[in-house]
């Protein structure tokens, strides 16, 4: 066969056997006439806000890492979600980060602090929720707290005071250097707390305050309203308002019902430690030693609690006589 087709070739020529065979689709293509298609008007240009950049398809480390910080204060849950920049021997206030200019706080995505119920901030009231976090920095000892409730823009881009929810003029101070910006708790107490920012050499601060002993309080009346004849609980009540100081005549109430319910070493010495708090000695010794009393040798908490409770009643006499 290939002798033949060689044969052919070598006969006939290869133009004419090419006009011998069925054309192909290029050929087709050369061929058929284009389709007029009528021109369409260009699609108007919708002017589209701000975007962040395309993600690398490679995993990089980015320059300014993601951060998520969370603190428990009180009975509130505060969360920091930003990217933290470095210094990178470049000048940071009055130059990266200009004076008379909102600033995102952080880097990339807007910086967000979410609060999962009321505080207060500096003293004002800010609702629970979720906020972009700015800074404008007025001077070196004049910036503004900015907590805003859109919480989706690139950096400040696309930002509106008009969305602002709360500000906060404060007073930054001069601090050891920090090269990646850092936001960090301090000063906790049992419902406050500051949160404070740090970069390069300064660092500002504000103060947040979840009342949480007003939340304590209405979940202990909601609480007992419940479970009225509940002695432990009766008892762990009066005991969280003794330690706090809180509500020393309910506290009172409360454990007079866990005794009257069941008398047992515990609430006998809570009521001790109650009627100490009041100044009452002499009826704060006679609590005692019944709690002491009622103690089992067998119960380990009783035991482990013992000596301190022996060393509180000879304070308490030292006071009474």
């Amino acid at each position: 066969m290939r002798c033949f087709l060689s044969h052919v070739v070598s006969t006939v020529g290869c133009g004419l056997l090419l006009s011998l065979l069925p054309p192909t689709s290029a050929a087709l293509a050369q061929t058929t006439p284009p389709t007029q298609t009528p021109p369409t008007a260009a699609p108007a240009t919708a002017k589209t806000a701000p975007s962040a950049p395309p993600e690398s398809l490679i995993p990089l480390p980015q320059p300014s890492p993601h951060v998520v910080l969370q603190h428990a204060i009180g009975l509130t849950d505060v969360v920091v979600d930003y990217h933290a920049p470095s210094v990178k021997n470049r000048v940071i206030w009055q130059g990266l980060v200009p004076y008379n200019q909102i600033w995102r706080a952080g880097a990339n995505e807007n910086t967000v602090i979410s609060f999962s119920d009321t505080v207060r901030i500096n003293g004002k009231k800010l609702p629970g929720g979720k906020y972009s976090f700015y800074i404008m920095p007025r001077s070196d000892q004049d910036w503004d707290l900015v907590f805003n409730r859109v919480t989706t823009h690139w950096g400040a881009e696309s930002y509106n005071e008009k969305d602002d929810v709360l500000r906060i003029p404060v007073v930054p101070e001069a601090s050891a250097h920090h090269e990646t910006l850092l936001y960090w708790f301090s000063e906790l107490t049992t419902g406050s707390a500051h949160l404070n920012l740090s970069w390069e050499k300064k660092t500002v601060s504000f103060f947040i305050d979840t009342n949480v002993q007003a939340r304590v309080v209405a979940g202990i009346e909601k609480a007992v309203a419940a479970r009225p004849n509940d002695w432990q609980l009766l008892a762990q009540a009066a005991e969280y308002l003794v330690q706090n100081n809180l509500n020393g005549e309910q506290a009172l109430n409360y454990i007079n019902e866990s005794i009257r319910l069941q008398d047992v070493y515990l609430n006998n010495w809570i009521k001790a430690r109650l009627l100490a708090s009041k100044q009452d000695y002499d009826t704060a010794i006679v609590f005692g030693r019944k709690a002491i009393k009622l103690g089992e040798k067998d119960d380990t908490t009783f035991q482990n609690q013992l000596p301190n409770m022996r060393v509180a009643l000879i304070e308490w006499q030292s006071k009474a006589y």
